[in-house]
């Protein structure tokens, strides 16, 4: 749940932060009649999303319980390559972001309204796959599917409460502090989903090392202990890790954050 509440909070209040941009410089250039085709757009970037989720989820209940592994393994490797992409483009565009939207959306306008709304759609598509990626591939690690949507949609919230707010310059935010700390809980539940694919790998043999236990945990660690939710948002780690889940947990989480 905690894991997932990040995800919605990061991913959330930048997609808040695109959509405000784009609707305050139709504001300020009296072209308020376009509004509509960014909200379309972002409409349709949320029944995207849903709809990955749903697919996702449809596709591996109709593998075989091999196939299924394999198929958790490669879209929680997807989820760490595109949450790690995005860490990184958020740190080099923060400080431009709102120059660059607001010359896209210039660009977008000669072009039509269509255009406008695959904009919006666009940038806030990406957040929302993301999420609904990070979103299934905690239910597939064993938490509960219902703890994990609540944490989404409440980090969600929080998140286009804070957009609002900040747009409507009742709120001052170090956004550049935000995105640095977020990022870094970010990548350490990266770490965690990347923990989780190496796992589903060895249990298909496609990885060796299964059974090179490096950590055994003790039941205090359960999935419904304070420890074990410690666990499952920090290390992705079930009763047992082994050796090459710690080492590449490790190396990520170090290189990344360095980096």
């Amino acid at each position: 749940m905690l894991s997932n509440a990040i995800i919605g909070l990061r991913e959330g209040l930048e997609a808040a932060l695109v959509v405000g941009i784009l609707l305050a410089y139709l504001t300020k250039t009296s072209r308020e009649h376009l509004k509509r085709a960014v909200w379309t757009g972002v409409g349709f970037a949320v029944v995207l999303s849903v709809g990955v989720s749903a697919v996702l989820q449809q596709v591996s209940e109709e593998l075989s319980e091999r196939s299924a592994e394999m198929f958790a393994g490669a879209m929680s490797l997807a989820a760490v390559g595109l949450v790690t992409w995005m860490i990184f483009w958020m740190r080099r565009t923060a400080r431009g972001l709102r120059g660059e939207l607001h010359g896209k959306l210039d660009a977008a306008i000669a072009l039509g309204t269509g255009s406008v709304a695959a904009l919006a759609f666009v940038a806030v598509a990406r957040e929302g796959v993301e999420t609904a990626l990070f979103l299934w591939t905690s239910v597939s690690a064993g938490q509960s599917a219902l703890a994990g949507t609540f944490g989404a949609l409440l980090g969600l919230a929080v998140a286009i409460l804070l957009g609002r707010l900040i747009m409507r310059g009742a709120l001052k935010m170090d956004l550049a502090k935000f995105f640095r700390v977020s990022g870094a809980a970010l990548i350490v539940v990266a770490g965690a989903v990347l923990s989780y694919a190496v796992h589903e790998f060895q249990e298909v043999g496609f990885l060796p090392g299964e059974d090179a236990t490096a950590v055994s945990l003790s039941p205090a660690f359960g999935k419904d202990t304070p420890l074990g939710l410690i666990n499952s948002v920090l290390l992705g780690f079930s009763n047992k890790a082994s050796w090459l889940q710690v080492i590449v947990w490790a190396a990520y989480v170090a290189t990344v954050m360095v980096m």
